[in-house]
């Protein structure tokens, strides 16, 4: 198994943009993970503060799995305003399978992985991408046009998604009230199609900052239109599977049974 970090994209007026693959000695289906911290912190080197401790890390246990793992860097909403996260990563995923044989990975069996703001990227990618072949999305923002609505039933008071410096709102360069269009371009929901691929959603019932009921708005929309969708709702866990460490290896455990399963390993 090797890892290296390699400069995917430089975007005039921003830091170059970096990413991480871990590969077994064999070519390999690819998995590319998108950080989580709310558009506005978080490194491609964290699989989240649950998975810190872990030895291996969670990079090589995927590898030792038979997976090459990509984890890229994207702008954060201090950098730029979204679409420019959506852009990054749709970037990375096409440098990626460029130069897949050089890489030593199948570019014919690509899954996206995020958890958090990084599970909202790989929903929005993997809807726009006709070629991924699976999403594993933990807790991420589905809608931002009722997210505030969504927080305020689910009785989230940890945070205001309301405010002007919500992480939302410094995503978007605005609410979502004051810019819905923008809030409809960005939210998952609204880009759900037939042919979407197989998803994974996993929310805990005690999300503090992302209301389980965005996971299931994105749940249902899948299922309307007839793509392949499982919806775990993991009762009392927190956002980031917090203080948890038996629902953290649970999670990352049965994540990895549905990559293998659809990416044939």
């Amino acid at each position: 198994m090797s890892a290296s970090s390699t400069e995917y994209a430089v975007v005039p007026g921003f830091r170059p943009l970096l990413l991480d693959l871990h590969r077994p000695a064999e070519v390999a289906p690819l998995v590319v993970f998108l950080h989580g911290g709310g558009w506005r912190a978080g490194t491609r080197a964290s699989f989240g503060p649950m998975y810190a401790d872990w030895s291996p890390s969670p990079f090589a246990r995927l590898t030792e799995a038979g997976f090459a793992v990509a984890s890229l860097d994207y702008r954060l909403s201090g950098e730029a305003l979204f679409p420019a996260q959506l852009e990054d990563v749709t970037a990375g995923l096409t440098w990626l399978r460029s130069r897949s044989e050089d890489l030593g990975v199948d570019a014919s069996r690509v899954a996206l992985w995020g958890e958090s703001a990084g599970g909202h990227l790989a929903a929005l990618l993997g809807l726009a991408d006709p070629d991924v072949r699976a999403v594993v999305d933990w807790y991420g923002p589905a809608d931002l046009t009722t997210f505030v609505d969504d927080a305020a039933a689910g009785g989230i008071s940890a945070v205001d998604p309301a405010a002007p410096d919500s992480r939302e709102a410094l995503l978007l360069g605005a609410t979502a009230a004051a810019d819905p269009d923008r809030a409809r371009r960005a939210s998952p929901v609204a880009h759900v199609h037939a042919g979407a691929p197989p998803f994974l959603l996993r929310h805990g019932t005690a999300d503090r900052l992302v209301p389980t009921r965005q996971s299931e708005r994105l749940a249902a929309a899948l299922e309307a239109a007839g793509a392949d969708v499982r919806l775990d709702l993991v009762p009392g866990a927190d956002h980031l599977w917090r203080g948890d460490p038996d629902t953290a290896r649970t999670a990352f455990d049965d994540a990895v049974a549905f990559l293998r399963a659809h990416l044939s390993l």
